[in-house]
């Protein structure tokens, strides 16, 4: 079969994949690629691998090294079990792993391998027997001390892709050093062991099933967060749900039970489908993926739509407002909205603790709201790195190590830890707090677009405007952040914008290491030369994150205006804003230039 490939490194790498491999699928389609004289991308797929990093893996579905499938699972289970086995013996020894999947194609077979790798070396495997929300992995990891876990899901991803997200024995996403020891331990065991391929494992003892206990311990959390007075809601504020074709709807209305309230399912996506058809991307956030809700309350007479991105880690937020019109919520306000009720109820439930010891933290490129309320409140804000791998890991180390509270923790991207229970991004309490909120607010008289109004009336508008442009050259995105750093001669950063419009007050780059508000301009947050990220502040409360994508070719650009004047307004504010954004874009990233595409 590879005697007729020119490519020595090619034809080894084609007949080591036509040995390990035992998908029957993926096989022919290496070989059909040999008879096709695919040279090219077979090098692509080959001679290539997929890294792990601290999101685990996530990529298309079909055959060789560089995509998600059946061999490249094995291999990296592998080097998964090796690694803990080497750092965390005690807790791999004692109580395994955890392992959850999504209703992707594939999700269940990817976990059900890692299943038999974990199994063949005689460790413990807790398999959820059906497809279950994200944050039920960490959840249960931390519930059952086990030395990690792993979700199957490409969240949001279009249909073709797949992911493998690693949690560590804290409950928290991997960080560094893990994700490299990880990737170490997957290339020094590439070839598959004798059973990992064994199916007859599955009937192992070894396998549990933790999910009745874990649904019952989850709620239970989820139950004592919600204050008594909130349990029986009679208001009647109707509120859609859309699990965007994934596996929210059974456990928003579990959840939703504890609060006595219902939802009304939008019934074109409430039930999983892994082709996703009625969107272009299963992303609540973009394109027309809130369509179907927005009918579906329009005829049903709602008035707020809730809406889980496929894995129901994310939640999403639309409302009706004064002119019968759907508003739809911007991760940050649904953050500020989300923030100030925690608070407010953690208050009420208790009235004697001191706010010293309370803690918000969010994303660095999410809303300062939470600051200037820290200020005002008491609490503590603490500002992380972009992903929830870094707010969980913060979370846990104030609470775990330092005996504080962490009540509440978000990122822009509709991310939100609405208390400890999970230290990670959770769609299903989220939404439950939130559809609270609504109904007392409902009960009072208040829409919840009014309630915002009033939280930025007090704390001061914080308006964003977040977007990206696609760059498919990575040579153009490193000219254009080197630019940036050697703008009015070498190593020098941008001092003002719009001739003088907005002077920088500050600039702090996570690539290099620079941040000239701190002594010797050293940064406080981590550095991390593998990805760019630079944020500038201005002298009108202006804020400028730019950064590039860890997953998807894209050029991120996240702003922030914030005005406390008593003529200050929703519209005024953001009218302003996007005639800073317009210049801001335009002087810094030239799009035109470099032929950046915006975002649809």
């Amino acid at each position: 079969m590879t005697s007729n490939i020119p490519d020595e490194e090619l034809a080894l790498k084609v007949k080591e994949w036509m040995e390990w491999d035992q998908n029957c699928t993926t096989k022919a389609e290496i070989q059909q690629l040999v008879d096709q004289k695919k040279y090219e991308y077979l090098k692509q797929v080959l001679c290539q691998r997929m890294s792990f990093g601290t999101a685990g893996l996530r990529g298309k579905m079909c055959a060789g090294y560089a995509r998600m499938n059946d061999l490249v699972i094995v291999q990296t289970a592998q080097g998964l079990l090796k690694h803990l086995e080497n750092q965390y013996s005690e807790a791999l020894n004692k109580n395994g792993l955890v392992l959850g999947y999504d209703a992707r194609h594939n999700s269940e077979r990817f976990a059900q391998l890692t299943a038999q790798v974990f199994l063949s070396q005689g460790y413990k495997v807790r398999l959820f027997s059906k497809t279950v929300p994200t944050p039920f992995v960490p959840f249960a990891v931390w519930k059952y001390k086990t030395a990690a876990g792993v979700m199957v899901t490409a969240s949001h991803n279009p249909k073709d892709d797949n992911g493998y997200k690693v949690y560590g024995s804290n409950g928290c996403q991997i960080i560094p050093p893990d994700d490299k020891n990880i990737q170490k331990e997957i290339l020094n065991n590439l070839k598959p062991w004798d059973k990992s391929w064994d199916l007859s494992l599955l009937k192992s003892p070894n396998l549990i099933d933790p999910l009745a206990e874990t649904s019952k311990d989850y709620y239970k959390i989820l139950s004592d967060s919600i204050l008594p007075e909130y349990k029986s809601n009679s208001g009647n504020l109707k509120i859609a749900y859309s699990a965007m074709h994934g596996v929210g709807y059974p456990y928003i209305l579990d959840a939703m039970k504890i609060a006595g309230i219902d939802v009304v399912p939008v019934k074109e996506q409430v039930m999983p489908d892994p082709d996703f058809p009625t969107v272009t991307y299963p992303n609540p956030e973009e394109g027309n993926s809130m369509e179907y809700s927005i009918k579906t309350a329009d005829a049903e007479g709602c008035d707020l739509i809730l809406a889980n991105d496929p894995d129901a880690d994310r939640l999403a937020i639309a409302v009706r407002i004064d002119s019968g019109e759907w508003r739809k919520l911007t991760g940050n306000e649904i953050g500020v909205l989300l923030g100030w009720w925690l608070l407010s109820n953690f208050e009420k439930r208790f009235p004697d603790v001191n706010l010293d010891n309370v803690y918000m933290l969010a994303s660095t490129v999410s809303s300062k709201f939470l600051r200037g309320m820290a200020e005002k409140k008491g609490f503590h804000f603490i500002e992380t790195l972009t992903g929830f791998k870094w707010m969980g890991n913060e979370a846990f180390d104030l609470i775990h190590n330092e005996g504080k509270k962490v009540v509440f923790a978000y990122e822009e991207a509709i991310g939100y830890m609405c208390g400890d229970g999970v230290l990670d991004k959770d769609g299903v309490s989220a939404a439950l707090h939130f559809a609270t909120m609504a109904m007392e607010l409902h009960r009072n008289g208040l829409r919840v677009d009014q309630q915002l109004n009033e939280l930025f009336t007090e704390y001061g508008y914080h308006i964003t405007n977040n977007s990206y442009y696609f760059c498919h050259d990575p040579p153009t995105i490193t000219k254009i952040f080197e630019r940036l750093r050697n703008f009015n001669g070498p190593q020098s950063y941008p001092n003002s914008i719009m001739n003088g419009v907005c002077n920088v007050t500050s600039v702090r780059d996570l690539t290099v290491g620079y941040d000239n508000s701190q002594p010797n301009n050293k940064p406080i947050l981590p550095v991390s030369k593998g990805s760019q990220m630079i944020t500038f502040e201005f002298d009108n409360g202006l804020i400028c994150t730019l950064r590039t994508s860890g997953t998807e070719p894209k050029i991120k650009y996240y702003t922030e205006l914030c005005d406390s004047s008593k003529d200050a307004s929703y519209l005024k504010v953001g009218e302003n804003l996007k005639m800073l954004v317009d210049g801001l874009t335009t002087e810094l990233l030239e799009p035109k230039k470099n032929n950046l595409a915006p975002s649809e």
